[in-house]
């Protein structure tokens, strides 16, 4: 199956999601390439990024579960 580079950005407003959201990169761990995560307090919010060589599905599936935890916001881009 054809796989495709991707970026999947995520703002975390309720950090008490951080345990799902960890455990969903977890599960997907076999198609990230890497990952970055930046605190940023004076907003009281994370910002993480996740490069990601997967097929198309699998990056959309990843970023809508991670979109549909409480107070996390996800935004793809694609190459």
């Amino acid at each position: 199956m054809e796989t495709r580079v991707a970026l999947i950005g995520i703002v975390v407003k309720n950090f008490d999601s951080a345990n799902e959201i960890n455990a969903l990169l977890h599960d997907y761990g076999d198609y990230i390439i890497g990952r970055m995560g930046i605190p940023y307090r004076e907003k009281s919010i994370n910002i993480i990024s996740v490069a990601i060589d997967a097929p198309n599905d699998i990056i959309n599936t990843l970023s809508g579960k991670l979109g549909q935890l409480d107070g996390v916001s996800t935004k793809t881009i694609y190459n």
